[in-house]
């Protein structure tokens, strides 16, 4: 009888510890399960430093932009020397300085694309930590959230047992009362039993919490996916106005193609602003997702209590008839972040006027339209 007791009170123990590791390692689970943040750090750290690794190529074709512009500048001079030649110019010695100039900005590229570059750079920096210190705040409601949303399991779970053993109970009771009372107790132990199936049937979570972790992990994910595209658009197209950008500077010698020059600044800062612009969007969307986390955190808090035991059975119950375990706030805020974050160039061109960045991106849009368009159908056919 002492060996039952003991074991009785080990088993006590153990499950208290396992329940106290289980609402401590939550953060460490969701962490694992959803990453780090509402976006990973881990993937926004790659892509910062993909970004800067176009630098170390910035000079590939340097070289053939200087020989080019040499070709240049010698057809710029023999057409303003035949001009002046037969009498339709004068000397004039300032658009002779152009190709000199242009000249010298191959020779030093690298400086003159980061000095571009360095109000953009400005801007990113500011909108980051803006976007940073709000991210700061709605990975804490997340946790809090995720708590709330584990001690509502945990209520649920046991208000199931328990509806289960008062089914068996009445179960028993009804079989006795069927052989010795008339119909009337039984019409009266009908009434009283009907309602305790009907909360157990409601209380069947398992497979609503399944999908309810599998529309906020597709929510979560389609808004990452937007901002790490948005990210690799703007690295795609900064390092190909770096690298190719020498080629555009000696075009622009020749008097044909003068504006080339300018239209490349003015797509390489267009460019560069995706960063800036993007930052202030999450920034934006994370007070979103502040309010909507605060919003289901205080009804959370209302079905089990702030402290997570004094559960309201009643709420609880048309709660779990919803079908999934989620108010829904959080995962349309999630698919709305994922729609802005596709405005970014459009938004970019507007304080830069480009139509190559725009052309550009609608065409990058319609190709991934595309081929989701074809995967659909292709999942489909082997469906």
């Amino acid at each position: 009888m002492k060996k039952k007791i003991s074991a009785a009170l080990l088993l006590l123990c153990t499950a208290n510890q396992l329940f106290a590791q289980t609402s401590t390692v939550n953060n460490k689970t969701l962490q694992f399960l959803q990453g780090d943040g509402v976006y990973e750090a881990g993937v926004m750290v790659f892509l910062k430093g993909l970004k800067d690794s176009v630098w170390a190529h910035f000079d590939l074709f340097i070289t053939d932009a200087k020989a080019l512009s040499a070709i240049f500048m010698i057809i710029f001079f023999a057409i303003k020397s035949y001009e002046m030649m037969v009498g339709d110019k004068q000397l004039e010695v300032m658009p002779l300085l152009r190709p000199f100039g242009l000249a010298m900005v191959i020779l030093w590229w690298g400086a003159f694309a980061r000095m571009v570059a360095f109000p953009t750079d400005l801007v990113a920096n500011q909108t980051e930590q803006m976007f940073e210190s709000e991210q700061t705040i709605v990975n804490d409601l997340r946790l809090n959230r995720a708590n709330l949303m584990l001690a509502m399991a945990n209520s649920m779970y046991t208000y199931q047992a328990q509806t289960e053993v008062a089914e068996k109970e009445s179960d028993t009771w009804y079989g006795r009362a069927w052989d010795s009372v008339t119909s009337t107790v039984k019409e009266g132990i009908s009434s009283l039993v009907s309602p305790l199936l009907e909360l157990k049937n409601r209380l069947t979570i398992g497979m609503q919490l399944l999908f309810t972790q599998l529309l906020e992990i597709l929510g979560i994910w389609i808004l990452r996916l937007a901002v790490y595209i948005i990210f690799m658009i703007q690295i795609i197209y900064s390092s190909i106005l770096i690298i190719l950008g020498p080629f555009a500077v000696a075009v622009s010698i020749l008097p044909a193609f003068r504006d080339s020059f300018s239209t490349w600044i003015a797509r390489y800062v267009s460019v560069n602003l995706y960063s800036g612009i993007a930052y202030l969007i999450m920034y934006l969307c994370g007070l979103m997702q502040e309010y909507a986390l605060t919003s289901e955190i205080s009804k959370y808090q209302e079905l089990v209590g702030k402290d997570g035991a004094s559960a309201n059975l009643e709420k609880m119950a048309w709660f779990a008839g919803n079908g999934i375990l989620s108010f829904g706030t959080v995962i349309i805020v999630f698919l709305i972040g994922a729609i802005c974050m596709f405005t970014v160039p459009s938004i970019s061109t507007w304080i830069i006027s480009t139509s190559g960045i725009s052309s550009a991106t609608s065409t990058f849009g319609r190709s991934a339209g595309t081929v989701f368009g074809v995967v659909r159908k292709a999942s489909g056919s082997f469906i």
